[in-house]
């Protein structure tokens, strides 16, 4: 839960303290600090309803910084996030790129990313058909004839099945020192009845529900200011717009893509096991890496035995004092295929016994696809039923 941290730290002090001037005492305000912070705090709501209502597309208008792209990214279910803002040079990419770990453990679906330079009061095709569409501290920047375009755009043209729209609350801004707006470029700032007033008539126009919410909770003794950060959450009601409905629409190209370097396009798209290379690399890097955890656990037995302590292995071969953990049906499965063996100073794992882990299984649909996915990256036996390593060379498998 969101809190208000009080520290002894004058900056973090939310209490009245005092100071002297000429003799006399006089009160001095003291900047609230919310933990985690207030932009945090906003993030996390995107990021919960994300998690609840599992949207495909997902759009931020203002995305400045992109942090809230960059958040979002982890999400397994989004398969395009795209970033609008109307400053270019305000635009980052930090932490955006597939780091080493995303091509090792790749995503289920694909993800593209894509930072675009316009304006949220332009209409551009390419936003059609979004499952939501968030403005964070957005409105609060735009003109009056802007502001009046708003709605007509985003709710009218673009559509989406889920808006959400966060804004400072004025009535929080008398908690604060020697603030009339929070930012210089704030052209107004909305206390609750103002934003529900205007969000509800948007709502009613344009056929969307909303709910009132916020972060950024008041101190205690503070009365009923609200929540520092006002939140609206519109739902499309009735049945999305189909793809034909948007198909019908003229393409009208208005935002620009974000030039990083050299004036290159930027775009990013995410490796993911629906790209046959990158299921391959993967299925490549599962399968090396449970050879070797099956050759060294092989191995450890054969001393073992040799140190005449063989009650330390199960029944299946498996080390007990180590390894994955499994379900019962999976540990069922893989004992029920063929085990490991070596002869001579060669090891032998048999495609089945590797197509019994979940890992390696959720890769591939069947051995024969694995055979012809591996067969020309690792070296299988004569007839290819088995991957074959030398027993004491763990770099031999490739």
């Amino acid at each position: 839960m969101s809190r208000v941290r009080g520290s002894v730290d004058a900056k973090e002090n939310i209490k009245g303290c005092s100071s002297s001037v000429g003799g006399f005492q006089v009160p001095i305000k003291r900047i609230i600090q919310f933990s985690p912070p207030l932009y945090r705090q906003r993030y996390n709501f995107v990021k919960n309803l994300v998690d609840q209502h599992k949207p495909k597309k997902v759009a931020d208008l203002g995305c400045g910084n992109a942090l809230l792209i960059q958040t979002l990214k982890c999400h397994s279910c989004i398969e395009l996030l795209v970033g609008v803002d109307i400053n270019k040079d305000k635009i980052g990419s930090c932490g955006l790129s597939p780091f080493f770990g995303d091509y090792l453990s790749p995503r289920e679906l694909n993800l593209s990313i894509i930072l675009y330079h316009g304006s949220a009061v332009e209409r551009d095709s390419r936003l059609l058909g979004f499952d939501l569409i968030t403005c964070i501290e957005l409105v609060e920047h735009l003109e009056p004839r802007d502001l009046a375009d708003f709605p007509q755009v985003v709710f009218g043209y673009l559509s989406p099945a889920m808006i959400v729209i966060s804004t400072p609350n004025s009535e929080f801004n008398p908690l604060f020192p020697a603030v009339t707006l929070r930012d210089s470029d704030h052209k107004f700032e909305w206390n609750r009845k103002q934003f529900q007033t205007w969000a509800s008539d948007v709502a009613n126009l344009y056929n969307y529900s909303v709910e009132f919410t916020g972060v950024g909770e008041p101190p205690a003794g503070a009365g009923n200011v609200g929540y520092c950060t006002q939140i609206g959450v519109f739902r499309k009601i009735g049945a999305k717009a189909t793809e034909s409905c948007i198909a019908g629409q003229h393409d009208e190209y208005v935002y620009k893509m974000v030039s990083i370097l050299w004036e290159v396009v930027y775009s990013i798209s995410y490796p993911s096991l629906q790209q046959k290379e990158v299921r391959k690399y993967a299925l490549v890097n599962e399968v090396s890496r449970q050879v070797q955890c099956l050759r060294r656990g092989y191995v450890i037995s054969l001393k073992i035995l040799q140190d005449d302590a063989s009650e330390r292995l199960s029944d299946s071969g498996l080390i007990t004092f180590s390894g994955p953990v499994f379900t019962e049906l999976e540990k069922t499965n893989i004992e029920k295929s063929p085990k490991p063996f070596s002869f001579g100073n060669k090891f032998y794992v048999p495609l089945e016994r590797l197509f019994a882990y979940p890992k390696v299984n959720r890769l591939c649909d069947n051995v024969d696809t694995m055979r012809a996915l591996i067969a020309d990256t690792m070296k299988l036996n004569r007839d290819g039923s088995a991957v074959k390593v030398d027993l004491h060379d763990e770099y031999s498998f490739m």
